[in-house]
């Protein structure tokens, strides 16, 4: 399996938005702050992961480190259901992160040329 992008990752939640419709909160910027907090949660659990067993842990024992992918699933999950919520292309973010990159790489550039007194 190839790797996973974003686009696909969010027509996988139109899909499932769509099949749960009647069940599921409906996507749009009203419901943006709820899908966030769920993320948040989802990052907790991840943290939490980590915070209980170790990095190495994490990282090293095959049940743990199953757990620990799981909930990143989950956040990724939410973080596409944000994109959605906010009408956020795929490529908007990684545009934005593109570019702060780029002035980041500049600015280590500049630095290095002009020592600090």
């Amino acid at each position: 399996m190839g790797d996973f992008t974003v686009e696909e990752m969010l027509a996988m939640q139109q899909a499932l938005q769509e099949k749960y419709k009647d069940r599921w909160e409906l996507v749009g910027p009203e419901a943006g702050k709820h899908k966030l907090l769920w993320m948040l949660g989802e990052v907790g659990e991840v943290i939490d992961i980590i915070k209980k067993n170790g990095d190495k842990t994490a990282v090293e024992d095959a049940a743990i480190r199953q757990h620990l992918v799981e909930e990143m699933a989950d956040v990724l999950m939410y973080y596409n259901d944000v994109l959605l919520c906010y009408g956020i292309s795929s490529q908007e973010p990684w545009s934005i992160m593109r570019m702060l990159m780029f002035a980041s790489a500049i600015t280590r550039k500049m630095r290095a040329a002009v020592p600090l007194a």
